[in-house]
């Protein structure tokens, strides 16, 4: 009988011969192509795609302390075209990087909710600019590099029990199909419901419609096991979006007076496939700019707000790619998980440099895995399709949010039947675990979530007198959480 190992069949001189790209990212030893890593790369790009022109809406509109916009202009939106581009730029420079560096499925960009937190918390504090709030950003992003690299930030993560990890991941599933859902406009905030169906209780509009097409389409095709099937989903409903839009010319949702609208994207053929960047928001901050303005108190509490959402933000999304890349080790933990929080740690710093906010991990990496991406290559690949969006931002943009969010949906779908490794007949880790999977969705915070989480884990184990059985770094963690549930009040005590 052969007692050959997987390896030494690799090295066999019978197998067949690998390239250099095979060997570097490890493609075939984690049951990969090179075929798949392009097209998960591609359908992680197509479903974050909508931050190039997110982005610049949630920063661009707002006047700084000072009264001015990021990128000049008064506000008429002639300044979004910087933004577009250097978000792009960054984003794409960053998922290359994760590639190359930690050889994971996970692609970054600017993080939404941390860059409404710079928009409309700390650029509009009176005296701050936008060059202030972006050094803050900066200064986060330099202190959580300093704890990757002391070992902490990865310490902490390990120190997560196993079932936790779980829950994160299946929240994570659970977040990104609401996301998926309301970005589909499929659900809606409703008038005396925080939720409902479409529009009134019922779908209403052409892009709803769409939104229902493209989720039957990539269910079919992930059920009968078509390969490339949800990017070929995305790609067949933005086209039919694009036709939908040519006859009955919807628009968009004009800031809710035309509620039928599209969510974000309009699908149109542009005038013109390309156009040149301007980058001239790189470089455009002040590290300790901020300090002169309101104080050393009060910019380090600016920073430990962003630096907690930041810290475990990731350490979610990495677990739930992990997990749904079946990368994960008998404790939960992805494989160089310094060096990928390596990397979404100089994101902060890159976000605050290129002026787009802080850079982070983004869950919609879980599609690109739920295509078949298993290595870094995919995150090279999105990255790249990221740095040609700088120049071809015009076609990027007719892929609407409707074709996009199915494949969220299918994903979450694809996250959640981890469930079944939780053991709900154990209090002490299944209710941590239900806090921590429902907050996320409820909350729309993946970090409202952990924090829940780790916050219930701690007290019920002191509660049964097992409070030895916690590891230190959970106690600290659980105590940050504390202070950044209550940092509405402590801002308010200080003045801030």
């Amino acid at each position: 009988m052969s007692t050959t190992s997987p390896e030494e069949k690799l090295d066999d001189a019978s197998a067949p011969p690998r390239s250099a790209v095979d060997r570097f990212f490890k493609i075939t030893e984690r049951g990969s192509t090179i075929g798949a890593e392009i097209r998960g790369g591609l359908v992680t790009f197509f479903t974050m795609s909508y931050i190039i022109v997110l982005n610049p809406l949630i920063l661009g509109f707002v006047p700084d302390g000072t009264g001015e916009f990021l990128g000049g202009g008064t506000g008429d939106g002639s300044n979004l075209p910087l933004i577009a581009a250097a978000t792009a730029l960054v984003a794409g420079v960053l998922s290359i990087l994760m590639g190359l560096v930690a050889n994971f499925p996970m692609a970054l960009a600017a993080g939404l909710g941390l860059n409404a937190v710079v928009a409309f918390t700390i650029a509009a504090i009176p005296g701050v600019s936008w060059a202030d709030a972006m050094g803050i950003v900066v200064l986060e992003g330099l202190i959580i590099t300093v704890l990757v690299l002391t070992g902490f930030r990865t310490a902490v993560f390990r120190a997560v029990p196993r079932e936790l990890k779980v829950a994160i991941g299946v929240g994570i599933g659970l977040f990104i199909t609401l996301i998926g859902f309301v970005n589909g406009g499929f659900v809606r905030q409703g008038g005396g419901t925080p939720l409902e169906l479409g529009i009134g209780g019922s779908l209403v509009g052409w892009p709803s419609l769409v939104f229902v097409f493209g989720l039957i389409l990539a269910i079919v095709l992930m059920v009968k096991r078509v390969r490339g099937g949800l990017l070929i989903a995305v790609i067949g409903t933005t086209v039919i979006a694009v036709i939908v839009e040519a006859v009955a010319k919807i628009g968009d949702q004009a800031g809710g007076e035309n509620p039928a609208g599209w969510h974000q994207n309009v699908p149109a053929v542009p005038d013109a496939i390309a156009s040149v960047p301007d980058l001239s928001l790189l470089g455009q901050f002040s590290l300790f700019g901020a300090v002169g303005q309101v104080g050393v108190l009060a910019v380090a509490l600016l920073v430990f707000s962003i630096l907690l959402a930041d810290f475990f933000d990731t350490m979610g999304t990495m677990v739930a790619v992990g997990s749904e890349a079946k990368l994960l080790d008998e404790g939960g933990n992805p494989p160089r998980s310094k060096q990928i929080l390596l990397v979404d740690s100089l994101g902060a710093v890159a976000g605050g440099v290129g002026s787009v906010s802080s850079n982070t991990a983004y869950v919609e990496s879980t599609s690109g895995v739920a295509e078949g991406a298993r290595t870094g290559l995919a995150s090279v690949v999105t990255g790249i399709a990221f740095l040609l969006a700088t120049f071809l931002s015009p076609l990027v943009a007719m892929v609407p949010s409707e074709a996009a969010a199915p494949v969220l949906v299918v994903v979450g779908f694809l996250m959640v039947t981890q469930i079944t490794g939780l053991d709900w007949k154990s209090p002490e880790i299944a209710i941590p675990a239900f806090l921590t999977l429902v907050l996320m969705p409820f909350t729309y915070s993946i970090t409202t979530g952990i924090g829940a989480g780790f916050i219930a884990f701690v007290l019920i184990k002191v509660a049964v007198g097992k409070a030895r059985q916690v590891h230190p770094l959970m106690w600290f963690a659980a105590v940050a959480f504390v202070v950044y549930f209550a940092l509405g009040p402590i801002q308010e005590l200080i003045g801030l």
